[in-house]
């Protein structure tokens, strides 16, 4: 059989749903049941196993269309339904007309022999069919160090295309540097006034009200001055602010790579916001916008009708609206200054035009911090505006991160005094902790990150706890070759012999990694990984210690250890999606 992008459950859901539709069939031809339109129904997992490994909604949904109490309906259903040649073993009756499906000892054997074959590629599914979908996470200013939510959303981000990827999309990570606008303009301010303190003095040289004040600014300042001296002291101010622009924006950027690479975060794109300009993007969006009749002029600028197209997307309503807003919802918003210079909004438009339109792909994924949610709609709305579908771009909103040591919130850092920053992070924490723990929650839930756990090096540290029922594994399987034992290819091993309840539970979970994979991807939610692979985790231990793979009879040791390269590959293939090591050894 053909394991690539095989999802057990997927299929033995696809089996449950023909089934009862066949038993439909067979219940109307012999008069059980009236000829009557079959309304949608519900294959799922039910939350208590011991209802069966799936249930059914069928009977109820079709009591109207069938004019039958839906107990009266699953019963006749289950009379016409026939397991052969299905991943099923029998089916029962529950409750007020629930069909719970039973699986076949076969399904599990199907589960280990897939596992073990596919084995890196265990998991993969084509659920995405090979669309293009653009994931832009972190997009950091370049004006100053990186924060921890900045930490938050590379490991969310990062996890969340690699989720795709499994799933069988085709994904482009992507970070936007915002390097044009305002926030240079105080850049370049920010650094002239550091520069010219060093030589002037700082009571001298006023700092701008709005100038950045971190530590970096005066190190760049400093770094500058070193190089060039005071040759820019009596230079125009735009010649000076330019220079110093030239000089710190470049390494920041590159301080970002660096940061991101540390992380394990590879960039397929780093995209410029300047591009856009220089490139006349921004202003063929805006001419395109005028065209279609989403733009007007007031007060000598270019406002976007946002109120006409951000409500669809769930954008507040207005009902203070006043002139040149929206008079029952949101506000409307200014694409290009008085002064003809394009605000952030016009720029972001045409990045996002350009993700869909010029790079055509199918999908444009933004991480975004909760703070931003309000931008949301009118972000979608302007998709419709300039001719595209809002639907075409998703945001994932995501919580802030709140650091604990000792119980006791902790903002800044023991090294430097200052907050802590994604390098402060990494700098005291492994990156697979790191990893594991912003990924443990999902994005719209706060992040509690306990610094004194994600040092430690015991079961109580939930990524060691995981990493060490795969050491354990690979252990097993070391000791076992090393006493002579080799394993048989699994489609030659009698997997029928696993029948204790702790390799049944085993198998089971192993099966639904496919289908949590696929989950994951269509819910935006990498964190379902985490917490399946601690699941397997959990019970492979409980497997470890009641299922013995040494001194017992052949084939079933055989068979036992081909269930332990199972829990192996799924391991390794969850912790590869984190980006997690997964040590041979601990």
């Amino acid at each position: 059989m053909e394991f690539r992008n095989f999802n057990p459950v997927a299929r033995a859901k696809d089996a449950a749903h023909q089934l009862i539709l066949t038993a439909m069939g067979r219940a109307v031809a012999d008069g059980a049941l009236p000829e009557a339109a079959v309304p949608a129904f519900n294959i799922e997992i039910p939350g208590d196993l011991k209802n069966g490994d799936l249930a059914s909604n069928a009977a109820m949904v079709c009591a109207r269309a069938f004019r039958l109490p839906p107990r009266k309906i699953a019963e006749i259903l289950l009379a016409h339904a026939d397991c052969t040649d299905t991943p099923f073993d029998h089916l029962e009756v529950a409750g007020p007309g629930f069909l719970n499906f039973f699986l076949a000892h076969r399904y599990f054997e199907e589960v280990v022999l897939a596992a073990n074959l596919a084995a890196a590629d265990w998991g993969r599914t084509d659920l995405g069919a090979g669309k293009r979908f653009n994931v832009e996470f972190v997009s950091a200013n370049p004006t100053g160090p990186m924060h921890l939510g900045n930490a938050r959303g590379g490991a969310l981000g990062d996890c969340l295309a690699s989720v795709l990827e499994w799933a069988g999309y085709e994904v482009t990570r992507e970070f936007y540097v915002n390097d044009a606008g305002n926030q240079i303009e105080k850049f370049g301010d920010s650094l002239s006034a550091r520069y010219l303190q060093i030589f002037k003095g700082e009571d001298a040289v006023p700092f701008p009200e709005k100038g950045y004040q971190g530590e970096d600014i005066k190190q760049r300042a400093r770094e500058f001055a070193d190089l060039h001296g005071d040759a820019f002291v009596d230079k125009p101010e735009a010649e000076r602010k330019k220079a110093l622009v030239d000089y710190a924006l470049p390494l920041n950027i590159q301080a970002m790579k660096d940061a991101m690479e540390k992380y394990r975060i590879h960039y397929d794109v780093w995209f410029l916001e300047s591009d856009l300009h220089k490139s006349g993007a921004v202003q063929a969006v805006l001419d395109k916008l005028a065209a279609l009749g989403a733009t007007y002029e007031k007060d000598g600028a270019i406002w976007y009708r946002a109120g006409e197209y951000s409500l669809k997307w769930g954008a507040n309503k207005n009902p203070k609206a006043g002139e040149g807003e929206a008079q029952d919802g949101p506000k409307d918003e200014v694409l290009v200054r008085a002064n003809g210079i394009p605000t952030y909004f016009a720029a972001d438009i045409a990045y996002h035009y350009n993700k869909l339109v010029t790079r055509g792909f199918d999908k444009a994924i933004d991480v975004w911090g909760a703070d931003h949610a309000g931008h949301v709609a009118r972000m979608k709305g302007s998709m419709d505006a300039v001719g595209l579908s809002g639907s075409r771009l998703d945001v994932v909103l995501m919580q802030l991160v709140k650091l604990i040591r000792d119980g006791q919130e902790v903002r800044m850092s023991k090294r430097t005094g200052k907050a802590i920053s994604l390098v402060d992070l990494l700098d005291e924490v492994p990156i697979d902790s790191a990893r594991f723990f912003f990924n443990q929650r999902e994005p719209g839930a706060q992040v509690l990150f306990d610094l004194d756990l994600a040092v430690k090096q015991d079961s109580d540290n939930p990524v060691y706890y995981v990493q060490y029922a795969y050491a354990r594994i690979c252990s097993i399987l070391r000791t076992m070759e090393e006493e002579g034992v080799t394993l048989l290819p699994a489609d030659q091993i009698d997997l029928s012999t696993l029948t204790q309840e702790n390799e049944i539970e085993l198998m089971r979970e192993i099966g639904y990694f496919p289908e949590e994979i696929a989950t994951a991807a269509r819910n935006y939610d990498p964190a379902r990984i985490t917490r399946y692979v601690t699941n397997v985790a959990t019970l492979f231990h409980k497997f470890y210690t009641t299922c013995r793979c040494k001194g017992v009879e052949c084939g079933l040791q055989q068979a036992r250890l081909a269930l332990c390269v199972a829990a192996k590959n799924t391991i390794a293939s969850g912790l590869a999606i984190l980006k997690i090591t997964a040590p041979e050894r601990m």
